[in-house]
């Protein structure tokens, strides 16, 4: 027997009691400005806001336009920060409150962690980041991050913590195959907003030598980039309308350069030129881009768990565990606190003239002339 169905004038009633229902039910509690990154969201982190804006600056480079996000971590001016994002370190400023900007010089660097150490130059003292671990950190945790160097972003610890495999270096170039007695290898095309785009290369260049390495083979070309870090500077001697020229080209990760090859920014944003190659990291959502690389990571405690260390999506930051790298930036700190004494030149004589002294067989010898 099949049931009857209702009438059109019933079945309209019965679809807006449910809708009427459904949207009493799922009414959204907070109110519109509430329900993004906004200052309403926001207000309850001031105070968090400050700290964060003190124990943070932004890096300048040369044409006083800011690469990237540095965290202090020691009073006088030691910071660190995303070392791809700037191989020049030495080249770059820190602007920071109202003190004047600052030189830097460079520390140390880790390409294995793409982590660097600096120094600001003549700062007063500032208010330094101690890192915790980040293990009791757990999927969906509330997390907070510096971004632009003003405001903080809030958002969640997004996926388990895991490594990152690499996949080589690239700068965005397609060659020409054809084997050619002559010297170099023609670059017969370059994507969008790459490496090679940004550093000036055009389809038609001859390259003549990478890295002072005279080529003439397409696999060579290959070969010398693959084995070098994403971050890394590579300089090219190229021919252009039988024009001698060279420059330099900062690579970027395999990946970042063959999803991105016809120029689309599905970042929103841009994403870091280093994304892959990293032994262990945290994933998490908040609203980011690849300047913000470099500032640290807090959980709502204001306590620093990690530090930012890739944009690779529109939805995807990375950050590297304060366990990871805390250590070794601690001793790096100390040994340039406390460098190795030179003795006095004398002193060293003496110890080595103590040390072997002439047998008396050899000191009967004449001199040689």
């Amino acid at each position: 027997m099949i049931t009857p169905l209702p009438s059109p004038k019933v079945l309209i009633l019965l679809l807006t009691t449910v809708s009427q229902l459904a949207l009493g039910e799922l009414r959204a509690p907070l109110k519109p400005e509430e329900m993004t990154n906004g200052n309403q969201t926001l207000a309850p982190l001031a105070a968090l806001q400050a700290q964060v804006a003190r124990n943070t600056a932004l890096l300048m480079n040369a044409k006083n336009k800011a690469v990237a996000t540095l965290t202090w971590v020691g009073k006088e001016g030691y910071f660190i920060t995303k070392a791809s994002e700037v191989p020049r370190l030495e080249e770059c400023t820190v602007k920071w409150g109202t003190a004047p900007k600052a030189q830097v010089r460079e520390i140390r660097r880790d390409t294995r962690h793409d982590i660097v150490l600096g120094q600001a130059i003549h700062l007063p003292e500032v208010p330094a980041v101690s890192f915790i671990s980040s293990k009791n950190l757990s999927f969906g945790q509330w997390i907070v991050s510096p971004a632009a160097g003003k405001v903080l972003k809030i958002g969640v610890i997004s996926a388990k913590r895991r490594e990152i495999k690499g996949f080589g270096a690239a700068m965005g170039i397609r060659m020409d195959d054809k084997p050619s007695s002559a010297s170099g290898v023609r670059i017969i095309g370059v994507a969008e907003d790459s490496p090679a785009a940004a550093a000036g290369l055009i389809a038609g260049d001859l390259m003549m030598e990478l890295a002072g390495e005279k080529i003439r083979d397409f696999r060579r070309v290959n070969e010398l980039i693959f084995k070098r870090q994403p971050g890394e500077e590579i300089e090219i001697k190229y021919q252009r309308n039988d024009k001698l020229g060279s420059l330099k080209v900062r690579l970027a990760s395999r990946t970042k350069v063959l999803s991105n090859w016809d120029g689309e920014d599905f970042a929103n944003g841009g994403i870091s030129i280093r994304t892959d190659n990293f032994a262990e990291v945290l994933q998490h959502d908040l609203p980011l881009n690849p300047l913000d690389m470099g500032g640290p990571v807090l959980d709502l405690k204001g306590r620093a768990v990690g530090i930012n260390i890739a944009r690779v999506d529109r939805i995807t930051t990375f950050a590297l565990p304060g366990e990871l790298f805390w250590p070794m930036i601690q001793q790096w700190i100390e040994a340039d606190r406390h460098p190795p004494k030179a003795q006095p030149a004398s002193v060293a004589t003496q110890k080595t003239a103590t040390a072997t002294p002439p047998t008396p067989a050899a000191a009967a010898k004449p001199a040689v002339p």
